[in-house]
């Protein structure tokens, strides 16, 4: 029998978002024979598995759900447990509000160079399900188009390594002007309160998104270039070519469907899909999948 362990101080204090307790609970409920227990406290206690809302990483704060995260993570790994993180869901853009309540689960990590999440367990009826839940399907690679898109993500945020999104930015911007004379559009992370400010530093001769959603952005696109971020999820499953130019382009949830040289940013690659969605979808459950321990079924392999 499993000892899980599922945390609720990982959770900021004031977070007013129901739903990141109710993922916890409805976790708990589908975790059978009394193998799960719910903390509310500040309290550690060693398991098979603990479950957290979030990570954390070297720049984090040390404010206290952060400081509990990270001895919740050192504490497994020293005790030979696992960490269960719960993360947005990667086709959030289709259902901007949740409302099918999909939610990204991943063991020990959240990259996918550092975490597990659950690859090897493909079932193809999982995108399937998905599929029908959000009305989405892989669209045909397109071939044609105008503007560039890139996708910044949060300024400082931890997924870059440190590196400024600006100076990145820049960076790809310099490179794109030495190939093509397309035109290119900047997207800022919606999520980035910041946004405002530092992307008056943008380079010049480009144009700055005021679209609420990515797929407004993707229409007529001839290309989209991230660092490592999900909206080159969105560019990928909606046909358009993609380029990811982390230095360690694996950190992306596309990598396997994805550019990384941007000096071809003219003749971009286009890549069979199929079994790389069927992949990223096996991290993907909502609350009825949780609540009913399907999730559970998958999960219980892997502790």
């Amino acid at each position: 029998m499993k000892k899980v362990r599922i945390y609720y101080a990982g959770i900021p204090a004031k977070n007013t978002k129901s739903e990141k307790r109710e993922v916890l609970r409805n976790f708990h409920l589908g975790v059978p024979d009394n193998q799960s227990k719910e903390i509310e406290d500040f309290k550690y206690e060693p398991s098979d598995l603990a479950v957290i809302q979030g990570w954390v990483h070297e720049r984090s704060g040390n404010t206290p759900h952060l400081a509990f995260r990270k001895r919740i993570i050192e504490e497994q790994r020293k005790h030979g447990g696992r960490t269960l993180a719960v993360d947005s869901n990667l086709f959030l853009y289709r259902d901007p509000k949740n409302a099918n309540q999909y939610l990204r689960f991943s063991l020990d990590g959240v990259f996918p160079t550092t975490g597990e999440y659950f690859w090897n367990s493909r079932d193809p009826s999982r995108w399937q399900k998905i599929k029908q839940d959000l009305g989405i399907d892989l669209q045909p690679w397109r071939n044609d188009g105008e503007h560039i898109l890139i996708c910044l993500q949060r300024n400082g945020g931890w997924s870059m390594a440190g590196y400024d999104v600006m100076q990145w930015c820049s960076e790809i911007v310099a490179k794109i002007r030495r190939r093509t004379s397309r035109p290119i559009i900047v997207r800022t992370h919606p999520g980035d309160k910041k946004a405002a400010r530092y992307i008056r530093s943008a380079p010049q001769g480009v144009e700055i998104s005021r679209s609420p959603s990515i797929l407004d952005d993707l229409k007529n696109c001839w290309a989209c270039v991230t660092y490592n971020s999900s909206p080159g999820v969105a560019a990928a499953i909606e046909g358009v070519p993609l380029f990811v130019t982390d230095k360690n382009p694996k950190n992306s949830q596309a990598y396997a469907v994805a550019n990384t040289d941007i000096e071809k940013i003219d003749q971009p690659k286009t890549f069979d899909r199929q079994e790389w969605i069927e992949r990223i979808s096996m991290s993907h459950w909502n609350f009825s999948d949780l609540r009913e321990g399907r999730f559970w079924e998958q999960l219980r392999n892997y502790i």
